[in-house]
Parts: structure tokens; sequence; C-alpha cells
């Protein structure tokens, strides 16, 4: 997969990835996967805002959820490494968005861990979405990834993707959900296409390690 696509083009989707230098965890704590989170929430938005601090801490702020820089359609955050489904609304608004959260996140890692220099892997990763077919498949996959990798057994228990924000329709959420749910009669329908494809995505995942250990 090709490391970074120039330029991106605004009403595009891309599947954005990145995961931790040496592949180290990334999120220690719970609240660790709150703050990036909150930080999300934060730099998608367009226009003047308070200080991050001040938005992660509570302060009152009602953003105008029609100015943003990107959309986010999905997303999963695992222990060492993050995925995002994002369509591009304002020029520069990938790079901007995505370098920003990085660069935010570090800083409060490093500051909170005591450790300095990168967290994460160089670059950040991107694929353009070319097809309605490949923009759901992508979806489903993101969505997969904490069942997939054995952390849990039930994607319902996942707290750090926007699954549940989908089959629940939750309208609180972070995600613009239409645009792949329009592609499904109910969130229902949806639930069920992702799940559909959980023993392949296990059977995957055990035939990568197996072959990691062949190479090592």
């Amino acid at each position: 997969m090709p490391s970074r696509i120039f330029p991106f083009v605004n009403g595009q989707f891309y599947h954005i990835y990145n995961r931790g230098v040496e592949k180290r965890t990334i999120f220690e704590k719970q609240w660790d996967y709150s703050r990036l989170i909150k930080t999300i929430r934060y730099y998608q938005l367009l226009g003047p805002k308070p200080k991050l601090s001040k938005f992660v801490a509570g302060s009152v702020f009602k953003p105008d959820i029609n100015k943003k820089i990107v959309d986010i359609i999905c997303y999963c955050l695992m222990p060492n490494h993050f995925h995002f489904l994002i369509k591009q609304l304002e020029d520069g608004g990938i790079t901007e968005f995505i370098s920003k959260l990085s660069n935010s996140y570090t800083k409060y890692y490093n500051v909170k861990y005591n450790r300095v220099g990168p967290l994460l892997q160089g670059e950040f990763k991107a694929v353009l979405i070319e097809s309605d077919e490949q923009l759901i498949h992508v979806s489903r996959y993101i969505h997969l990834n904490p069942i997939a990798s054995f952390l849990i057994k039930d994607l319902n228990e996942y707290r750090w993707s926007s699954y549940k924000e989908y089959i629940e329709n939750n309208t609180n959420g972070i995600c613009n959900k239409e645009d792949i749910l329009n592609f499904f009669k109910s969130p229902k329908e949806y639930e069920k296409f992702v799940l559909d494809q959980v023993d392949y995505a296990q059977r995957l995942e055990i035939i990568k390690h197996q072959l990691m250990d062949i190479e090592n």
C-alpha cells in the first residue's frame, strides 16, 4: 500500500492508519483512549475553538457541526495502532487533522508517561477509496479489528471504535454515518454485514501471524 497519496481531494474518502513506533503500545489506560477521542472531536472542527485543554476539560462550547475540515466516517483505536475512514471537506484537511491529532497525542503521552521522542511510526499511511464497494468493506474491516485480533469476543464490548455508534445509530457520536448506512436498510442490516465476516477476519489474522513467525 502507498504511504501517502498527493493530493488529498475534497469529497474523497481515505483509509488512514498508523501504529506505534517499533509496534509499541500507544494506549496504556482507558483515559488515553478517551483523550484521543476528545482530541478527534476537537481537531476535525473548522475555525476558532477554545484551547484544547479547556475543550478536553469540558468547557462550555457549542461547535458548529457543519463546519469541519474532515468528516470522520468510522474509526477504531487499538492498543498499538489506529484506523480512520475519513472524507476530506477542506483543502489540506486530512493532513492538518492527522498531523495535529498525532502531535497533540504524542505530547500528551510523553508528558504522562515521562518519555521523549516520536510515538508513532513515521508518516501516517493513506489509501484512496475508489468505489462504493470498497467504502463499505473498509468500514467493516475497521470495525472488525478488535475481534479479528482476539482482543474481545463480542464487538459490543469494545468501547474504542465507532461500531456501537453505527448499530445503535447514536446521534451523539463523532462520525458521519450516513455515507455508509445509506447502503443498508437499517443499522441492524449493517450489523449483520459486519458480523458475517468475523470468522473470516479471525482466520486471516491467524494466517498473518503464522507467516510473520515463518519470516522471523
